[in-house]
């Protein structure tokens, strides 16, 4: 009766670890394969730098491989519709920067609710643009500019990289705050509206700090001002917008990973772990200087509250400046 006990207990030892070993007792720690970020801009621009370089510090510290997929269309609708789209495992993210808090108010219909669709994963940092002139355009501040803009409505050009980006709509909170006329010149990305600021075609941009950097140590380019809410350290000498007298003025870009919504908040949490511990690494802090980042990374909320906050002050610019939606 003895022997016949001991068997059955050895029998059910054996069982239950074999069902623990199989995956049919406690379930494996997140993640267990490879973590996919999108990326909704083509490969080698400053999101999808920042992407790869977040990517090769969070793998190390997840234990498995992060892969970018660019997915580029619609303003960054495509890869945001992606994925939103993807099942809320936390394998599939979404690096959203500033279009997705403009979006909702420059695009007449989405394929997805820009605030139900994702869940927060982190706000990883933000950017300031540039407001930059040439060397010989008799603009020494941003007083000079408004100055010169108020005394000829309409006849100073600006340049963006396309309606709708971060150098168009800094461009317009900054008509709508300092009350002047500029107009606006989009062009299909930032090299061809360079080429026309070097060349005397257009007047002024308010671009990003990657762009112009080597044009303003070459004195091909004066640097007028932040659009920052501070001074940045990369340019201690440059004050703000709103320091050269433009009361309010503050125009950030941002990056932000997010989920698809319904993502389990233990994922969630691991995912914010491995974005705190991934800005630290020396790649990553090469590019605080040279794409102009502040680090930003908090807990998830921090991004909702944030893009919230964002979306309807852009809204305001928006409207004011009379876009009309795609």
């Amino acid at each position: 009766m003895r022997r016949a006990f001991v068997i059955a207990v050895l029998f059910a030892t054996t069982v239950a670890a074999v069902f623990v070993a199989t995956g049919g007792g406690a379930r494996a720690a997140f993640p267990e394969r490879p973590v996919r970020i999108i990326v909704p801009f083509p490969p080698g621009g400053g999101t999808d730098i920042i992407s790869r370089t977040i990517g090769n510090a969070m793998s190390a510290d997840l234990g498995q491989p992060v892969v970018i997929e660019n997915k580029p269309g619609a303003g960054t609708v495509v890869g945001t519709e992606a994925a939103a789209a993807s099942a809320a495992d936390g394998y599939t993210l979404v690096m959203a920067t500033f279009a997705h808090a403009v979006n909702p108010s420059l695009k007449a219909k989405l394929p997805y609710d820009t605030f139900k669709a994702f869940a927060p994963v982190a706000l990883v940092a933000r950017s300031y643009n540039i407001v930059v002139v040439r060397p010989d355009s008799g603009f020494a501040t941003i007083q000079d500019l408004i100055a010169a803009a108020r005394a000829n409505p309409g006849k100073l050009n600006y340049g963006s990289f396309g309606i709708g980006t971060s150098a168009h709509l800094a461009g317009e909170m900054f008509k709508y705050l300092a009350k002047v006329d500029l107009t606006h010149v989009p062009y299909q990305g930032a090299a061809a509206a360079l080429t026309d600021l070097l060349a005397g075609h257009i007047q002024v941009m308010f671009t990003t700090v990657a762009s112009v950097t080597s044009y303003i140590k070459a004195g091909q380019l004066r640097a007028l001002g932040v659009t920052s809410a501070q001074r940045s350290p990369a340019f201690p000498d440059l004050p703000t917008v709103a320091e050269a007298g433009v009361p309010g003025y503050v125009a950030e870009s941002w990056y932000g990973l997010y989920a698809p919504a319904g993502t389990a908040p233990a994922a969630i949490a691991r995912l914010n772990q491995a974005m705190r511990k991934s800005v630290d690494s020396p790649p990553f802090k090469n590019l605080e200087t040279s794409e102009g980042l502040t680090v930003a990374v908090g807990p998830p909320e921090e991004l909702d509250t944030y893009v919230r906050g964002e979306a309807k002050r852009w809204h305001d610019v928006i409207e004011a400046a009379h876009i009309p939606p795609e």
